[in-house]
């Protein structure tokens, strides 16, 4: 969403109107996922994707014909049936909603804008709360929108006191983690985002496994940060795709990186001893994830010493131990692919299941290969 932002600050700075679409909610399978966005321009350019296709090319119609017309903000729904789907070359069946945010006056997007992209560039993490859809007599546009910041200061208004602190509660529980979520509120429905800094990797160690995670970790968009005491192992030639390269013991290692919520740590060192002091520095950060990499024996060892150092409880519990998902992996590539996995369900907040469809679903395509085929 960064060059989506950084865009719409063009845009605007330049004095030109824009449509800010948004997928706000989805049901069933749908190409894209609640937070994607498509900013659509007078001339009839823009930026971002909601999924490609016939989607995307209705509401990009959609949204310049409300530029043209000068209207306000809509909402839109598409329900992605077989014969949509098999035109675009797709395999869904499901709903997708979308916020055709308007904005005709760039002065009063501008500023909310801008501090999005700050969040971005390591700035305070903000929110953006709008409204979808009110009850009648609420009177609340749709698109009307209260920005948030990370120390609860707003701008804008909602029209209601309580709404605007129920948004303001959600959108602070969101944004350290850059997500969103469709909410409802005494029949006001609202969609909250969170925006902060992309989601950085810092692995203390810098073994084998660390060169595989930090490999694995780039391309997934994460900053990453190594940290080793010795200056063979942490060094931008054995790492070039880190951030920051730290030679330092693993307690002020650790404080020359700046650690919030968004934070994911990988505990990698060559030893116990150097296991339990990068574990109780970890613990004792902001840190969002803590992985400790090693077998159940020593990561109970290593528990027991952070309950005699008065580590809170929830705090000790909270850190993955063994670290990763159980896909089996032996090589370090395969093992760093499973710490990998599990930080990614926590990001994006997801679960371990498979994906594997039912039997009854198999059922039902076995049950319809014996109709006439539609393209035959």
């Amino acid at each position: 969403m960064y060059d989506v932002f950084l865009e719409t600050i063009r845009t605007l700075k330049r004095g030109e109107p824009c449509v800010l679409s948004t997928v706000i909610r989805t049901k069933g399978s749908t190409p894209q996922k609640p937070g994607a966005k498509l900013l659509v321009k007078l001339d009839g350019s823009g930026i971002g994707t909601l999924g490609g296709g016939c989607v995307e090319g209705d509401i990009w119609f959609a949204a310049k014909n409300l530029l043209i017309e000068g209207g306000t903000s809509e909402i839109k729904d598409y329900y992605l049936n077989e014969e949509l789907a098999e035109k675009d070359g797709l395999i869904c069946g499901g709903t997708m909603y979308f916020l055709l945010d308007t904005v005709l006056k760039p002065t009063e997007f501008l500023p909310i804008a801008q501090e999005i992209v700050a969040a971005y560039e390591n700035g305070s993490a903000v929110g953006l709360a709008s409204i979808i859809k009110s009850p009648k007599g609420a009177e609340i546009p749709v698109g009307t929108k209260l920005f948030i910041r990370a120390d609860g200061t707003t701008t804008g208004t909602l029209n209601n006191s309580q709404l605007e602190e129920f948004a303001k509660n959600k959108a602070l529980e969101l944004m350290p983690f850059g997500r969103c979520e469709f909410v409802n509120f005494g029949g006001i429905e609202l969609f909250i985002e969170g925006y902060t800094t992309p989601p950085q990797l810092v692995v203390l160690g810098g073994g084998h496994i660390s060169k595989a995670l930090s490999n694995l970790a780039d391309t997934l968009s994460f900053s990453v940060h190594i940290i080793d005491d010795r200056p063979e192992f942490s060094n931008a030639a054995r790492f070039p795709n880190a951030q920051t390269t730290i030679v330092d013991t693993y307690d002020k290692g650790l404080d020359r990186i700046p650690i919030s919520q968004n934070t994911y740590i990988v505990i990698a060192t060559r030893g116990h001893k150097f296991d339990d002091m990068a574990t109780e520095a970890a613990a004792r950060s902001q840190a969002g994830y803590i992985g400790l990499l090693g077998s159940r024996r020593k990561s109970l060892m290593i528990f027991e010493e952070l309950f005699r150092k008065g580590i809170p409880e929830d705090r000790i519990r909270a850190i993955q131990a063994p670290v990763g998902l159980a896909l089996g992996g032996r090589t370090p590539e395969e093992i760093a692919m499973s710490i990998m996995a599990e930080i990614l369900m926590f990001h994006l907040g997801g679960n371990p299941k498979p994906m594997k469809m039912s039997d009854s679903l198999v059922e039902k395509a076995k049950g319809k290969s014996k109709e006439p085929s539609k393209t035959g």
